[in-house]
């Protein structure tokens, strides 16, 4: 970040006249332009967001900045509305659409001062797990140009990982921003289903989708949630809940060491999942650095315990069968009549359109996504698939409330490996779907999830450890999370 770590170090600069929105804007549409062959971003908006760095400029003559955000250059996936702005999700379906309001995310960003510098590169729909799935060609991973950077978010966490901004938004349906923060060496949060509203967020699964952040650090995460999230008048799923002081929390605890009400370091219990650390997927040199690390916890003064988890084998198969139902429905709309591509086939009756649209429109990941969803939905398999997947989940989250009422946070693998080569699964879509093991399971229970970048592999490729906590427990997860990146270093 052109010398400054945080956003906090950035505006302590503007405040002392050493620095500029202007020259960080300036910096960062320079770094993009220069790493273009990364394909993190769709689309810069130069000349705006030098505008508005201009006027943010002349705001803070004084010293005094506008928001909490002032001067902060983010980046959007290619699923969050940005009024008067392009909005494609990545896909040939959307082709030059531009977006007639503001997602309620992105106005909190604007209002708090931020500067937006351009849409982001992601997987097609925020449908894969690697960003091969683009339309527009496959993000590339800053740490190795022949790797994939994750996905669904890859662009949006490539372009923190490489400098090109200093925080992005994305989304996460089972994973679409934990695993590119993985793959990436980043922070990448995923709050409470209903954290942020998701008014303006292109739908993949209504039930399971949430706005996350990407960022360098997690006192930067705080912050930026701490701005975008609360109720919302236009999404009747959002929260009511107040919206806590995550950033002054997360400060004073690095300080203190999230200290008690003693004024002691806060001690917290968690629980790992003996089926998720043992797992035959997971990469031995990722489990011995995390048992290793575990080991450091415990030495520090956590309780960290190993408990049986037997319904880990059924996250993903039940995962794969609610998301794919739902976004075979939201994405009927994408006919080529109410929205979306219309085919140029002529002398064809309405029903050869609607194919043909279609086809033409959507990718192969999310034609396979539809067609799954379309048929667990079909009368004969309602109850054998979905009904059945409802249930699961409903007994995950029995047993993820019995579990956090004896521990303060859950700790996992985020990915069961790090960042595999471009090309190296595509022909492997089960291998693929089998990689999300340890990051859907917060979306089916609604709980905040985060991937902190603690490791690195010996193959020289950052890796991170997952933390989740109760819902609406984003203080104890930020909390923690900046605790344990103290630990690490």
């Amino acid at each position: 970040m052109f010398g400054f770590t945080t956003i906090k170090a950035f505006h302590t600069a503007l405040q002392n006249g050493q620095t500029t929105c202007v020259e960080a804007v300036l910096f960062y549409t320079k770094a993009i332009a220069e790493n273009a062959h990364l394909n993190a971003f769709l689309e810069v908006y130069e000349t705006e967001a030098l505008e508005r760095a201009k006027q943010l400029d002349a705001a803070a003559a004084n010293g005094v900045l506008t928001g909490p955000l002032h001067g902060v250059v983010v980046g959007l996936k290619d699923v969050i509305a940005h009024k008067g702005h392009t909005l494609t999700a990545s896909s040939k379906m959307l082709g030059n659409f531009e977006s007639v309001y503001n997602a309620t995310a992105t106005q909190k960003l604007l209002d708090a001062g931020a500067i937006i510098i351009g849409r982001q590169n992601c997987d097609e729909f925020a449908m894969g797990s690697s960003n091969e799935n683009s339309a527009f060609g496959p993000v590339r991973n800053a740490a190795d140009t022949n790797k994939v950077s994750g996905g669904s978010s890859g662009g949006s966490a490539v372009a923190v990982q490489a400098g090109l901004c200093m925080i992005s938004l994305g989304s996460d349906t089972g994973g679409s921003v934990r695993q590119p923060a993985d793959f990436c060496g980043v922070v990448g949060i995923k709050p409470s289903y209903g954290r942020i509203s998701r008014y303006g967020l292109i739908a993949y699964a209504s039930s399971f989708d949430q706005i996350g952040i990407f960022s360098n650090t997690v006192e930067d995460a705080a912050l930026v949630l701490e701005v975008i999230a609360g109720a919302d008048e236009y999404d009747s799923t959002v929260s009511e809940l107040p919206v806590e002081q995550y950033s002054q929390a997360v400060a004073s605890g690095i300080a203190n060491l999230a200290s008690d009400s003693h004024g002691n370091p806060k001690k917290y219990k968690l629980a790992y999942f003996k089926e998720a650390l043992y797992h035959p997927s997971l990469d031995p040199a990722i489990q011995a650095q995390i048992l290793s690390f575990i080991q450091s916890m415990q030495a520090a003064g956590h309780t960290v315990e190993a408990i049986d988890f037997n319904l880990l084998e059924y996250v993903v198969p039940t995962y794969y069968v609610l998301t794919t139902a739902e976004a075979s429905s939201n994405l009927s709309r994408y006919d080529g009549v109410r929205f979306g591509h219309r085919t140029n086939k002529e002398g064809i009756d309405l029903t050869e359109m609607y194919k043909a649209s279609r086809s033409e429109g959507f990718g192969e990941e999310v034609k396979r996504r539809i067609l799954l969803g379309t048929f667990v939905l079909s009368e004969g398999f309602f109850d054998a698939y979905f009904t059945k997947a409802q249930q699961v989940r409903q007994l995950l989250k029995q047993r993820t409330d019995a579990i956090f009422s004896e521990y303060d946070a859950i700790l996992s693998p985020t990915v069961p490996a790090t960042a595999f080569n471009i090309g190296e699964k595509s022909d492997d879509p089960i291998e693929m779907f089998l990689a999300d093991i340890y990051t859907v399971y917060p979306n089916l229970v609604g709980i905040p999830a985060i991937s902190i970048p603690l490791f690195k592999h010996p193959n020289g490729m950052p890796f991170g450890l997952q933390l989740m906590t109760r819902s609406f427990d984003e203080m104890n997860l930020l909390q923690l999370s900046a605790q344990l990146m103290e630990l690490k270093s």
